[in-house]
């Protein structure tokens, strides 16, 4: 344990068979994955008052379903398209093309989501903690094993016990608390970008298509830094429209050289993030044809931090790896996306986004070694905080992909709990079987994907 709390002192909450702690998109598809396999009890620990992480609290589309390039193919499947078909049901998604090369995003409605999330948790019989936050991590003496978490909620600080666990925290603070060892963005590579979106109603959507969209509002943009009329921080973001009638959604918000795991700095970040927010609604009002009646609704429950604490798994994944569209023996997930490296200010002549692309309509593995964290038998990782480098990092952190590993990393822990086995020690041909019988997808496909074919696959452009 690292802090001073008195251990002793302080009540079991609850015993559980998995503890899974952060409910983002990866917690929550972990924690549905690992009830599936014989019905272990599952614990899910979340600090905010609704689950899905980013998913709810950031963004309203999910990337990495569809590899880029013109002929798209479908590589993630299973759990993820239980959530979009969700969503499908009430009418409340659509594909939309991505003009920067992340390939085709399912567009959703991020408030239907959080009950989305909701349901499907309690059909799963998942325990959901909200409104309780991790404070530390209890081991085993000698041993060292995790064996315990304290939490706090509004009664104040309690125990939950497990032999398991799974951290989805995003930063890996369950990681970092029972020291087990990490890479923190920033220590090698600068770390990416941090963004607070923002949404903005009554929006004429037909005048901005008209004046040329995008590529208009990129031209605008460039024009506005060059010239210093608006203080914008990057010459370049996305614009697009949401699940609401005459509005639109945004990821051009950009907070460099600060840490997501400092209160203090994050705090920064915070504000910094709402300030440009305002400067961006400013320019699109004064400048921009179809929002000079339009303003700010809404901006994103907390900033959207893109990479702070790699965790080091049983393996590494790469930046070569990736472009080299890599196999592995225990791939548990696969992946098309590009590397995607949102960086600080760039040099004169550099793109404000470094993009590297796997070869078109290709995927490589990502293998499971990557979803247990290194030399331990009761601790996964899954979501932004899997074991990667920075540029592996930012090819494999779209949320299609978080869902998948979470699914793995889930799925792993609940077969582990059925035959009494540590996480180097799962079966590999079980735990693919068990994925692929789920719908999971763990080889490329040769065919392009049928975009249109069923509802949920409607487009907008």
């Amino acid at each position: 344990m690292t802090g001073v709390l008195q251990i002793e002192r302080i009540p079991v909450l609850a015993e559980a068979d998995i503890v899974v702690v952060g409910a983002g998109s990866a917690g929550c598809c972990a924690a549905m994955a690992a009830r599936e396999q014989g019905g272990p009890r599952v614990i899910l620990v979340e600090r905010y008052g609704f689950p899905g992480g980013v998913s709810t609290q950031v963004l309203d589309t999910f990337y990495g379903f569809f590899t880029p390039g013109d002929t798209p193919r479908k590589v993630v499947g299973g759990m993820p398209d239980r959530v979009v078909d969700a969503l499908d049901s009430v009418g409340e998604i659509f594909l939309r093309p991505n003009t920067y090369g992340a390939g085709t995003g399912v567009n959703y409605n991020p408030e239907r989501l959080k009950m989305v999330w909701d349901e499907l948790l309690a059909a799963s019989g998942v325990q959901v903690m909200l409104h309780t936050t991790l404070v530390d991590a209890v081991t085993n003496g000698a041993e060292g094993s995790l064996r315990e978490i304290v939490v706090h909620q509004k009664g104040g600080f309690g125990r939950i016990r497990a032999r398991r666990f799974i951290d989805t925290s995003g930063d890996a603070d369950l990681c970092h608390l029972a020291e087990i060892p990490y890479e923190k963005a920033g220590e090698n590579e600068p770390a990416q970008t941090m963004t607070t979106t923002f949404r903005m109603s009554n929006v004429d959507l037909d005048a901005f298509k008209a004046a040329g969209g995008k590529k208009r509002l990129g031209e605008l943009m460039a024009e506005a830094v060059e010239q210093g009329t608006y203080a914008l921080p990057r010459k370049s973001g996305s614009v697009h429209p949401m699940n609401a009638n005459g509005c639109i959604s945004t990821v051009a918000v950009r907070v460099a050289n600060l840490d997501g795991t400092d209160a203090d700095q994050l705090g920064e970040a915070e504000r910094e993030g709402r300030r440009q927010a305002f400067i961006y609604e400013k320019f699109l009002q004064d400048c921009v044809p179809g929002f000079a009646a339009s303003n700010i609704i809404g901006l994103s429950h907390a900033i959207g931090v893109r990479e702070t604490r790699r965790v080091y798994g049983e393996y590494r994944l790469t930046r070569q790896d990736c472009l080299g569209v890599a196999r592995f023996d225990d791939v548990a997930l696969i992946c098309g996306a590009p590397i995607e490296d949102h960086r600080e200010a760039p040099k004169p002549g550099e793109s404000e986004t470094a993009w590297a692309y796997v070869p078109d309509g290709a995927a490589y593995d990502v293998p499971y070694r990557t979803l247990v964290a290194k030399d331990r038998d009761e601790v996964w990782v899954a979501g932004r905080c899997f074991s990667a480098t920075h540029d592996a990092h930012a090819s494999c952190r779209s949320m299609g992909q978080t869902m998948a590993m979470g699914q793995a990393a889930g799925t792993a822990a609940g077969l582990a709990w059925r035959h009494d086995a540590g996480a180097r020690n799962v079966s590999i041909s079980q735990l693919q079987s068990t994925l692929a019988a789920s719908g999971s997808v763990l080889e490329a496909p040769t065919a392009p994907a049928a975009i249109g074919a069923n509802d949920w696959r409607r487009n907008r452009s």
